[in-house]
């Protein structure tokens, strides 16, 4: 099961977590240009990784497991050394602050509702606010040392990102919202069934 294609597309997505970190550490323009192409493999083998595994019918508990370990790894990681090392501009802490807060309150709610044999479905809403959030990261993690590196310094890369990462921040919020409240309802009907079992 490990060694099937999908699985190793996921798994290839922790291991270049670290090296992600590490190259923003750096912090040349080299290396952000490094992190930002990195990034961006990553994200492409997140849409790969269950393409395939639906096209070649090889879904498995282990690769639904780690999907969304390897998505929040990437994510959060990649966030929290940008935020460490100061290199989240124009207030982009606080988006990232609500995003990572909607992370855990989405896995929270998913753990919760697995052992009610209920699933909370990915909404379109929630697709669109994934594209902004990787391509924001992907962007502050160039940042404007790469548009310099590739002749292209004219260009506001940092700001550009930073757009990017509020828009992802208010989806975030809409998002979360919806979630929370079906997460809400199933706790209400759960308590209901409980109490009418009760008396």
């Amino acid at each position: 099961m490990l060694t099937d294609l999908p699985n190793l597309l996921t798994l290839s997505r922790i291991v270049v977590v670290p090296i992600v970190v590490g190259l923003v550490v750096l912090h040349t323009a080299q290396t952000d240009c490094a992190a930002c192409i990195l990034f961006i493999l990553a994200g492409i083998t997140d849409y790969l990784d269950g393409k395939l595994a639906r096209a070649w019918n090889q879904n498995s508990d282990l690769g639904r497991m780690l999907d969304p370990i390897a998505d929040k790894l990437l994510v959060g990681a990649s966030l929290m050394v940008m935020a460490g090392l100061g290199r989240l501009p124009y207030g982009c802490l606080y988006p990232a602050i609500i995003i990572l807060s909607r992370e855990i309150l989405v896995s929270g709610l998913r753990e919760y509702l697995a052992a009610t044999r209920v699933g909370l479905p990915v909404t379109r809403l929630a697709k669109w606010k994934t594209g902004f959030q990787m391509t924001a990261i992907g962007f502050l993690l160039a940042g404007d040392s790469t548009a310099v590196l590739l002749h292209i310094g004219w260009l506001p890369v940092d700001a550009m990102g930073a757009i990017m990462m509020w828009t992802a921040a208010v989806l975030t919020l809409i998002t979360g919202w919806d979630y929370l409240s079906t997460g809400l309802r199933h706790v209400s009907r759960g308590t209901a069934g409980a109490t009418k079992l009760s008396s």
